[in-house]
Order: structure tokens, then C-alpha cells, then sequence
């Protein structure tokens, strides 16, 4: 039980800072107070500062030092970039949907092509949940930014790609920092292809740095710790509870509301990636 316990606080604190990145990017990005490139670059360093302090404080005793990957690297500078442009145009509760329903049609899909096998209703809720994703950017008053829903998708694909690759963690305070350090080289390559258009704010940088350092830093590393006891299926079901966590604090905090064909097309694509994991107790 105390196993368990653990369990759903790490993976609650997890998922609770998946909608505060949301959050804290849409009040910087969506009021103007930085620039997405800027943003995403003070959020990865901040990121990268908090957590070597973590690795030095804490050196766990018996636990040998990994030190990430470059894969992994890449797929969270690219999560991270494409997510800060996205929702220069996006509002927070759909920015989340696109996000995280990406995340989970990827998850499914790695699962599928290591070998496992699809049963009708999975391939109907999959059917469903991309019915969804068309019906969101169908053209219309209430649809969001195109350009918007396709970086969000990128970076749902992206960060479905490093949720996976932390499954195999054995150190997830070492694994985060280090591949927290590795994006270093790509995020210099960004601050100085943007350098002429950073559009900078003491709020925004404040933004920037609380997304960096807490619900990025600490949070993707509380989150490599969950996934230790939690298989793909059971990642892919908890994460959809992040987009209803970010609509609420939009609603609370950015003063957004939520458009009839958002709330439909969310039960569409959650709904069905729902239906995808709950197979078992339909064919039982």
C-alpha cells in the first residue's frame, strides 16, 4: 500500500505541474509579456539550474549516476520549443487537449508496434479520438489556430516519445538533469537565431522561470519517478486528466472560456483514447 500511495502522489504532483506549464505559458505567451523563442529558452535553463541543484543535494547512496540520453534530449527541446509557439495561439484548455491527446494516440501506437494487437473497440476509439482532432480544426468560428494544433500535435508527439523512454529509468533525477543539460547546445542554437525578435518582461522572464524550475524541472522528474510503477496504458489514462486540470486554470487564471466545440471534440478524442484503454473490460 505505502508503494501505492506513492504511486498516485508522485504521479498527481506530476501531472498537477502538466497543466501549470500550461498555465504559465499561455499568461506569458497569450498576454505578450515574451516571446515563444525566449520563453522556451529561459524555461530549459531554469529547468537545467534547479535540477543540477536537486542532483548535488541529493545524491542517492547505492544508485549509480545515468546521465539521460541525446535522444531523449531532443524530443524535450522539441516538446518544449514547438509547445511555447503554439500557444502564442492557442488557448490553454485546447492547447492541453491537442497536447496530451497527441501524447496518448503516440503512446498507443509505440505499444502497437512492439507487438501488441488491437481488438475492434481500440481500433474504434482510435478512429474516434483522430475524428476529434478533425473536428477541432474543422473551419469555423471556434476553430483554433491551424498552424497552432500542428505544433501542439509535434509536441505531443514529442513528449509521448520521452514519456516512453523514462519507463526505463533508474535514476530519474539523474536521467532528467542530464537530459535537461544536453538540450545546452540546441538551446544557444535558438537564442541566436532569435536573438534581433526576444521580446522580453519581468513577468514574462518570472513566467518563463517558474514553468523552468518547478513544474518543468521538478515536475518531469517526479514524473520519471512515477513512471517506474506505472505501465504505458496506465501513463496514457492519468495524463488525460491533465487537460481538465489546464481548462480549469485558464478558466481561473487567464480568464478563458470554453467553446461548445472544444468540450465536444474533448470528449471525442479522450473519450475515445478511453475507450482504447478500457478494451479489456469490454471483451472480457
Amino acid at each position: 500500500m505505502p508503494s501505492v500511495v506513492k504511486t498516485a502522489s508522485l504521479t498527481t504532483f506530476a501531472l498537477v505541474a502538466f497543466a501549470g506549464n500550461s498555465i504559465l505559458c499561455r499568461l506569458a505567451l497569450g498576454g505578450g509579456a515574451i516571446d515563444a523563442a525566449s520563453f522556451s529558452s529561459i524555461r530549459l535553463v531554469s529547468g537545467i539550474l534547479m535540477l543540477v541543484l536537486i542532483l548535488a543535494l541529493s545524491r542517492p547512496a547505492g544508485k549509480k549516476r545515468s546521465t539521460g540520453s541525446w535522444s531523449a534530449s531532443f524530443m524535450l527541446f522539441l516538446y518544449a520549443t514547438t509547445f511555447s509557439f503554439a500557444y502564442v495561439s492557442l488557448d490553454t484548455g485546447i492547447g492541453a487537449v491537442i497536447l496530451f491527446g497527441a501524447v496518448q494516440i503516440t503512446m498507443i501506437m509505440i505499444s502497437l508496434t512492439r507487438g501488441a494487437r488491437l481488438h475492434i473497440s481500440e481500433w474504434a476509439g482510435i478512429i474516434i479520438s483522430f475524428s476529434g482532432f478533425i473536428y477541432l480544426v474543422l473551419p469555423g468560428l471556434t476553430a483554433p489556430s491551424l498552424t497552432g494544433f500542428l505544433l501542439m500535435a509535434v509536441a505531443g508527439i514529442a513528449w509521448g516519445f520521452y514519456t516512453v523512454k523514462g519507463q526505463t529509468s533508474q535514476n530519474p533525477i539523474s536521467d532528467t538533469t542530464y537530459n535537461f543539460l544536453r538540450t545546452l547546445p540546441l538551446v544557444l542554437i535558438l537564442v541566436m537565431v532569435t536573438f534581433p525578435y526576444a521580446r522580453l518582461s519581468n513577468e514574462g522572464i518570472l513566467l518563463a522561470v517558474l514553468s523552468g524550475a518547478v513544474t518543468s524541472g521538478i515536475g518531469y522528474a517526479v514524473w520519471y519517478m512515477a513512471l517506474k510503477d506505472l505501465s504505458i496504458s496506465k501513463a496514457v489514462v492519468v495524463q488525460m486528466l491533465v487537460p481538465v486540470i489546464a481548462a480549469a486554470g485558464g478558466i481561473l487564471f487567464a480568464h478563458e472560456t470554453i467553446p461548445q466545440r472544444m468540450l465536444l471534440a474533448s470528449v471525442m478524442i479522450l473519450g475515445g483514447i478511453l475507450l482504447v484503454i478500457m478494451r479489456k473490460h469490454f471483451t472480457r
